[in-house]
């Protein structure tokens, strides 16, 4: 294929860890294929006398862990000059988030490629999404009311509560009945009853790792990161020191992503990260997934090639 303009629109690429950052992965990869890559964060978009800029940085990568990447001076180029447009933020997701998706959107209106579509990041909380899929999901209550949420751990005996907006395991805690901060704790993350969480029952499961499964299209990879808790600890979030053990997909894991493929489809989600605790999917991360290089390193994949094979697929058509 002729090579590409293509823009990530992500946090700094100066503070990113190079050996398992995901976006790098994928510049790597458009890089190989002679793609023009850019690089902007969210505050870098602007709309002038009604077009959609960024003020933008022409990006050269190497799979270098001490020297990744090469910036030139910033240009102000029109979002409507690229042909694909990867939107990697991470959360939090908050109004600034959504208004980078609206900006992306007026680029879409115009044929770039958004990964992942501008709405549909907007319609999939990576928490609330989870619920079209009940018969995928373990036992679960969102609620801001504290009575309902503490009836709902006495119910379950153990259970877990975490924000609808968290990321890495922040926030996330495990609760049984009588426990002395349930409170405090529920009081201040549903913001004094004003706010709703999520509570699921615990999954003892994860002591065998909360599995990252990644899907493409529709169509998963045949192996996932089952992310092993600390001693002691009970989240699997590599970011909170759980470690990244790799499993190929057993008969349930393809089971859920068939359950979830056909929406995530008609909702252009190329790429999305199902988190899936034992028997059960807990969460479906839409906004910036991770673990392709760790993926790739076990399992001497190239994950981003194919997720850029379904990119070019997608573009042919708009010539």
């Amino acid at each position: 294929m002729s090579t590409m303009k293509i823009a990530v629109l992500m946090d700094d690429i100066a503070n990113i860890n190079p050996k398992k950052d995901s976006s790098l992965a994928m510049m790597l990869e458009a890089s190989r294929r002679s793609h023009t890559i850019y690089t902007f964060d969210s505050n870098d978009l602007f709309a002038e006398a009604g077009v959609v800029y960024a003020n933008a940085s022409l990006t050269k990568v190497r799979d270098d862990l001490t020297s990744w990447f090469e910036k030139q001076p910033v240009e102000k180029i029109p979002l409507s000059d690229f042909k694909v447009i990867l939107m990697r933020k991470d959360p939090p997701f908050d109004m600034n988030y959504i208004y980078a998706t609206y900006f992306l959107e007026q680029a879409e209106k115009q044929g770039v490629l958004v990964v992942n579509k501008a709405q549909s990041l907007r319609d999939a909380n990576e928490k609330l999404f989870a619920l079209n899929f009940p018969n995928c999901l373990p036992n679960t209550l969102v609620s801001s009311s504290q009575t309902q949420i503490k009836a709902f751990i006495k119910s379950q005996k153990t259970a877990v509560v975490k924000p609808l907006d968290g990321m890495g395991g922040h926030d996330i805690f495990k609760f049984s009945i009588g426990d002395s901060n349930i409170d405090t704790t529920l009081k201040r993350l549903t913001d004094n009853g004003n706010r709703p969480i999520m509570a699921q029952e615990f999954l003892p499961d994860i002591v065998k790792g909360d599995k990252r499964i990644l899907i493409i299209n529709g169509k998963p990879i045949d192996y996932a990161l089952a992310r092993i808790p600390a001693k002691g600890n009970f989240k699997g979030n590599l970011a909170a020191g759980a470690t990244g053990v790799g499993q190929p997909l057993n008969k349930r894991d393809y089971w859920l992503c068939e359950q979830i493929a056909p929406t995530l489809k008609a909702k252009d989600l190329m790429f999305v990260g199902l988190d899936v605790i034992g028997d059960f999917i807990t969460e479906i991360n839409v906004t910036s997934p991770t673990c392709i290089r760790e993926l790739d390193t076990q399992f001497n994949l190239n994950i981003a090639g194919v997720l850029f094979d379904a990119i070019e697929q997608q573009i042919k058509p708009r010539k």
